[in-house]
């Protein structure tokens, strides 16, 4: 006999708003349905009345994990319009920032991921050394979260010699770090059991679905906006695209700590590239024209698309933004089918949700 088990949408185990109705047959689940929209904060309707420098401010908080993800992907919309072109300094430093964030949201994953499965000692541990990180962000640009990094044409903040030794000191301290924990990840038998074969999704389920980022990636499919289309100097930078084809939440923890090794990779050859020159055009409002543009992103947690329309006026006419976690959603589903409901709370997290982006 079947029976329904609601989960949420308000619930002490989920950080935030979103309703899975699971439909079982004993321990297994047979069927599943997600219900979104529980926390919509009408971003993209505020975005209409705010000049273009107030925007960078309100999109930063679209996400507090991926805020530079969001004011880049806004500041790279309005500089096409404008038909800007940012200072190499600039987009370099703007690239340092992407990928320490990109750490920071993937070690974070990652702890969370060893809290669901009971593993606290590694989440804990896993933590501890995302301070490091945090810790870079905020000597960097003054703040842990909600960076206030960029502006439209380049950044507020530079790097001296002292903040460029700073950062190369923490990438190695990281990385070092970094080793015991690959090893645990991989060799720790309780989490294989927890994680291998669970919540599959297949090459095709993927590619039908449209998943994006290192959700995409762990099931195989061989994509990512830093490469493919490259933007903010990001072709000058030699790095890989880690894929694994295991399709389960397995793959999805390997590949963001593959993908952790990369972003320093990355962050130490800008640093060591970093161009001489200005970091931007100017902080005055930049006059805009009438236009359109739609720009592609490579956020920590996939494909961020932003579509922002002008006017000619001081305002944005309209801002529209399309967020990772709308994409991967769908696969939830999918995911859960065949899978017991232990594991529910594991397969729904493991595609790195985030609601409140959804919900923008």
């Amino acid at each position: 006999m079947s029976y329904i088990i609601p989960i949420g949408p308000y619930h002490p185990a989920l950080e935030e708003p979103v309703h899975a109705r699971l439909i079982i047959d004993g321990e297994k689940i047979t069927d599943a349905k997600v219900f979104i929209g529980y926390n919509h904060r009408g971003i993209e309707k505020l975005a209409q009345e705010r000049n273009f420098i107030q925007t960078i401010t309100l999109v930063e908080r679209v996400c507090g994990i991926c805020s530079h993800s969001h004011a880049e992907s806004y500041c790279l919309s309005v500089e096409a319009i404008a038909g800007m072109e940012v200072p190499k300094r600039g987009q370099y430093i703007r690239d340092i920032v992407s990928e320490l964030e990109r750490i920071h949201s993937h070690l974070l994953w990652i702890g969370v991921a060893c809290h669901i499965v009971g593993h606290d000692s590694l989440f804990m541990q896993v933590w501890k050394d995302r301070e490091r990180t945090m810790d870079t962000l905020e000597a960097l640009t003054g703040n842990r979260v909600n960076y206030a990094m960029n502006i439209i044409g380049g950044v507020r903040r530079d790097i001296d010699g002292d903040m460029k030794k700073y950062i190369l000191d923490a990438m190695d301290d990281l990385e070092e770090r970094m080793k015991p924990i690959t090893h645990w990840l991989t060799h720790d038998k309780t989490l294989a059991m927890r994680t291998q074969g669970v919540g599959v999704l297949t090459t095709s389920d993927a590619e039908r679905i449209g998943a994006v980022g290192p959700h995409a990636r762990a099931s195989g499919i061989n994509v990512d906006v830093r490469r493919d289309e490259p933007y903010s100097s990001y072709e000058d930078f030699d790095f890989d695209v880690p894929v694994v084809k295991s399709c389960d939440v397995y793959a999805r923890v390997v590949v963001r700590v593959l993908e952790t090794i990369e972003s320093i990779k990355i962050i130490r050859q800008a640093l060591d590239k970093l161009p001489d020159g200005d970091i931007n055009l100017g902080v005055k409002m930049p006059k805009v024209p009438a236009g359109r543009v739609t720009n592609r992103y490579e956020a920590p947690r996939g494909q961020l698309c932003y579509q922002v329309t002008t006017d000619g006026g001081p305002n944005n006419y309209r801002v529209s933004i399309h967020v990772p976690t709308f994409r991967n959603a769908p696969t939830v589903p999918v995911m859960l089918k065949d899978n017991t409901v232990a594991d529910a709370g594991l397969i729904v997290a493991s595609i790195d949700p985030c609601f409140s982006c959804m919900d923008r």
